[in-house]
């Protein structure tokens, strides 16, 4: 096979694989570490998303988010290859607690399917692999940049039972048909979706936020309960905690702004649970209200 980067990708996951999960999480705070020293990117934009979202916040303490925030973050890539390569079993004895697991069966026994929103909070493979486990389970997706890369995350992340669908137009269609036979679907919420697809706008952290409608009209569609689902990472390596919460009122209204204004503070809620677990090096506010100055670059504005 001719050497390219997914084959370079693929042969590096499965070397970091081969990790216990102390090693691995010890070379995550290391690089996290290290970006924290260094003028990252990961550091420049988790310190703005930070400075926004807790302004109540001593700069002392916003200091020490953005440093936990930024280790938090190393190990959360560290983890990822052992969810992807590690078997099923050996990634299930990493879950120490569940928490709100009645919520879910209690929905199931009521006929209703179940919509499960996973923000990228702690580790989300794990919680993945722990539901699709459980129960029959479809998860939406966006195709990687590299397309090659696509049939090896698919089939990584359909090991433990899971079926996985593209967030178009036919994936909706189809989780809504999963959803009515009594399903559960995965989604993460906390994209920002591409002008081309449905949005609104909507506060998070007290911030207009362009935010996905896909998963308010996949839950209205299907009449389907919905959750906040994450895997927080316990100290010390002790493994993980599944938390599941109820989502906020009108998260499946017809009146966009108020159903991802619900999104985006059932989201915000379990955030401030475990902050520092957070992917806030992400560009969450690169796309807020047009005119707005852009967090990440002030000479810009948001279009």
């Amino acid at each position: 096979m001719a050497i390219n980067r997914t084959s370079l990708a693929v042969f590096a996951l499965r070397q970091a694989g081969r990790l216990s999960l102390h090693m691995a999480q010890r070379i995550g705070r290391v690089l996290g570490t290290l970006s924290w020293w260094f003028p990252s990117r990961s550091k420049k934009v988790t310190t703005a998303n930070i400075d926004l979202c807790f302004p109540e916040l001593s700069a002392e303490q916003r200091h020490r988010l953005i440093r936990s925030s930024l280790r938090h973050t190393g190990q959360t890539y560290m983890e990822i290859p052992l969810m992807w390569e590690w078997p099923v079993e050996k990634c299930m004895a990493l879950i120490r607690d569940v928490e709100g697991l009645e919520l879910i069966d209690q929905a199931l026994e009521n006929g209703k399917g179940v919509v499960l929103l996973a923000p990228h909070l702690g580790n989300w493979e794990l919680a993945g692999i722990y539901f699709s486990t459980r129960y029959r389970m479809a998860a939406l997706y966006s195709p990687p940049h590299l397309p090659d890369f696509e049939d090896y995350m698919i089939r990584v992340r359909e090991r433990a039972g899971s079926v996985l669908v593209r967030g178009d137009r036919r994936g909706l269609a189809r989780m809504v048909g999963i959803l009515k036979g009594g399903g559960i679907a995965g989604i993460l919420p906390d994209q920002s979706p591409h002008k081309n697809s449905g949005y609104a706008y909507g506060p998070f952290f007290g911030i207009d936020v362009r935010t996905m409608t896909l998963a308010s009209k996949m839950i209205a569609k299907s009449g389907a309960a919905a959750f906040t689902t994450f895997a927080e990472r316990l100290k010390d390596g002790e493994g993980f905690r599944i938390v599941i919460r109820p989502t906020e009122p009108g998260i499946d209204s017809r009146d966009s702004v108020e159903a991802v204004s619900a999104l985006n503070l059932s989201v915000e809620k379990c955030v401030r649970e475990v902050p520092e677990q957070y992917q806030w090096e992400y560009k969450r506010f690169r796309h807020r209200t047009p005119g707005e100055i852009n967090p990440y670059n002030p000479t810009k504005r948001c279009k």
